[in-house]
């Protein structure tokens, strides 16, 4: 089974967050702590090494003890862009990682068993890569996926202009895991100003701040 030794991270900051307005939603405080530093405390210690996927000028991240990575495919391709970047990424410099997890930047509450969860799902199901699950939904942009199928990735991206995750994802043996969605949807995301007041209000609430 994929260990943390040789799963790398990525967390996927390259959209242009229209629903916000526009900017860098992940550098929003939220709780007195920006979204992304929340986030990166959830999910460093479930991976070897993490890096961030985003684009445009790279100092706005100056205080982020990350490095950044940019989209190895132009046109703000979507997620399947991060992914492809999170893979070659680690192929380039963590290369004794097999497995990259993704994580999106805009989710809070992102479980702290996340990769574990998903590779033990990988391994018992015997598929090639997993994703998050809940409340009947997939979440794809929180997977597990390997380093050997980022050619395969690419030639996806850029020959066949597929942009769409759960396209290139049913060519494989995808691995659901079901995470539970009461009392509270640990996929929760923000993604427009009504969304970072409901997730304070969750944050300071002492029933779920251990979550």
């Amino acid at each position: 089974m994929p260990n943390s030794d040789t799963i790398a991270g990525v967390v996927l900051a390259g959209g242009q967050s229209r629903r916000m307005g526009g900017g860098d939603k992940c550098l929003r405080e939220l709780a007195g702590q920006t979204l992304l530093a929340r986030i990166v405390e959830r999910v460093r210690g479930q991976v070897a090494t993490l890096v961030l996927n985003a684009n445009g000028d790279q100092a706005r991240f100056a205080d982020v003890d990350l490095p950044v990575a940019t989209d190895t495919v132009d046109g703000f391709a979507g997620p399947l862009a991060g992914v492809l970047t999170g893979l070659e990424w680690a192929r380039e410099h963590a290369p004794e990682c097999e497995y990259v997890a993704s994580f999106a930047c805009d989710a809070p509450f992102v479980p702290q068993d996340l990769v574990a969860r998903l590779a033990h799902a990988l391994t018992e199901q015997g598929a090639d890569m997993a994703c998050a699950a809940s409340g009947g939904r997939d979440h794809p942009v929180f997977g597990l996926w390997p380093v050997a199928l980022a050619a395969d990735l690419r030639r996806a991206l850029v020959d066949e202009d597929i942009r769409k995750v759960d396209v290139w994802t049913a060519r494989y043996r995808l691995a659901r895991v079901a995470f539970a969605a009461t009392p509270l949807d640990p996929f929760f995301n923000v993604n427009r100003p009504d969304d970072f007041a409901a997730a304070e209000a969750i944050l300071v609430s002492s029933a779920t701040n251990e979550i």
